[in-house]
């Protein structure tokens, strides 16, 4: 009776362990592409983590009100949890940095984001014309350089992009 009850609280706890894990970052990828396809839009990968504040900055600023539904109806944005450590490290997305590093994020920081289009290609990443990560745009050259990866990799109209320029210019 006692083997049965510890067996029973192991397959629980292992169960548990499986369903709060985070979905392997090839997983997330590839369903961000799948509805890419199907929505015929570009997917937006963006890589961040929990004790990062510029990236938190730049999640809040995505997703205000003025911003999300730009973001949202151009890009399919498939997320993954990166870089963390001790106890947080199980919110990370598995092999996410390995995906990072395919991206050409493998030193570039946090957040570091990719454009892909639906098959996979890479349009473009947050990676300036200096190899140097703008992270969340902050600085008038990173915002200009941020509108002009949407503006390549998405349809946003030009009120569109002076909207999120105005947004990623604003100090919150």
């Amino acid at each position: 009776m006692k083997f049965t009850k510890i067996l029973v609280i192991a397959l629980l706890f292992g169960f548990m362990q499986t369903a709060f894990a985070q979905e392997k970052a090839e997983i997330v990828i590839a369903n961000a592409q799948k509805k890419a396809k199907a929505e015929n839009k570009n997917v937006m990968v963006f890589f961040h983590a929990s004790w990062c504040s510029w990236c938190k900055l730049m999640d809040k600023k995505m997703n205000l009100p003025s911003t999300k539904d730009l973001f949202e109806s151009n890009y399919v944005l498939a997320s993954l949890d990166v870089q963390e450590s001790g106890e947080k490290q199980k919110l990370e997305n598995p092999n996410g940095e390995e995906w990072m590093a395919k991206y050409g994020g493998k030193d570039a920081g946090l957040p570091y984001f990719v454009f892909i289009d639906k098959d996979g290609k890479v349009l473009d990443s947050s990676l300036n014309e200096e190899k140097e990560n703008l992270g969340c745009p902050s600085t008038a050259e990173e915002i200009y350089s941020f509108i002009t990866k949407l503006q390549k990799t998405s349809k946003l109209s030009e009120e569109q992009l002076n909207t999120i320029k105005k947004v990623f210019a604003e100090k919150l």
